[in-house]
């Protein structure tokens, strides 16, 4: 599997991989109502922008087929869209992802990153270095809702 920077072009294809992870893996964390709503087909006119902006990456199969995604947000030096396609999970896609990331901090002279994590991403988040910070309530928009999360950080360590 490759690691690399997400074109603005994949948007769309993005946006499915995010829909797809937030149905599969939040569906026994919130309603169906709420799922629904917070996965619209339409993809938000700033998506594409946030690819451009941001350093937001993908994991690729040996066709160049994006499976997973991350990015960080350079404005608030948060982790931001960690999503993997349901059949891709338990691949270590993810934890790659994670790890590029903390590197492209770093070299942006980050020294802490922080994410809001749904509850049934965790304990994941916490494997890779994450402690929470705090029991959240974040309200989306797009959901319609205040959802359950937490604040998590991570101290970068040089070399990491």
């Amino acid at each position: 599997m490759t690691i690399r920077l997400a074109v603005p072009e994949e948007a769309e294809t993005l946006w499915q991989i995010r829909n797809a992870a937030i149905q599969h893996g939040c569906k026994e964390v919130y309603s169906p109502q709420v799922i629904e709503a917070w996965t619209p087909q339409a993809m938000p006119d700033n998506y594409r922008v946030v690819i451009a902006e941001n350093p937001f990456y993908v994991a690729i199969t040996p066709e160049n087929i994006p499976v997973a995604t991350g990015y960080l947000d350079l404005r608030t030096g948060s982790v931001e869209a960690i999503f993997t396609l349901p059949q891709w999970r338990g691949k270590g896609l993810a934890s790659a992802i994670i790890a590029v990331l903390k590197q492209e901090a770093q070299r942006r002279g980050f020294t802490r990153l922080t994410l809001a994590s749904t509850p049934n991403a965790c304990r994941f988040y916490q494997q890779q270095g994450f402690r929470v910070i705090q029991e959240n309530r974040y309200h989306s928009k797009m959901a319609r809702a205040d959802l359950r999360c937490f604040d998590m950080g991570c101290e970068l360590t040089p070399g990491e």
